[in-house]
């Protein structure tokens, strides 16, 4: 993919995540994603569905609204 709207989407979960102080594996793990999808998610190398941004986004205890507040802040 490394769609720049990839990449930026990427970009925020891994700011969110390194905020959380966890690691790729560990909000796989909350995410009931597989570690190496997170890192691909965050490297902007998948178009992740809204199913998994919701598991994604219930992995780092925030809101999708979060999430797409600031990948429309970053993304114009």
């Amino acid at each position: 993919m490394n769609t720049k709207l990839s990449l930026n989407f990427g970009k925020i979960i891994r700011e969110l995540r390194k905020e959380k102080d966890i690691s790729q594996e560990e909000l796989g793990f909350r995410s009931n994603l597989h570690r190496t999808y997170i890192g691909m998610i965050e490297r902007g190398e998948k178009n992740i569905t809204l199913e998994n941004i919701d598991k994604i986004a219930k992995g780092l205890d925030v809101s999708m609204k979060i999430i797409f507040e600031k990948l429309n802040k970053i993304h114009q």
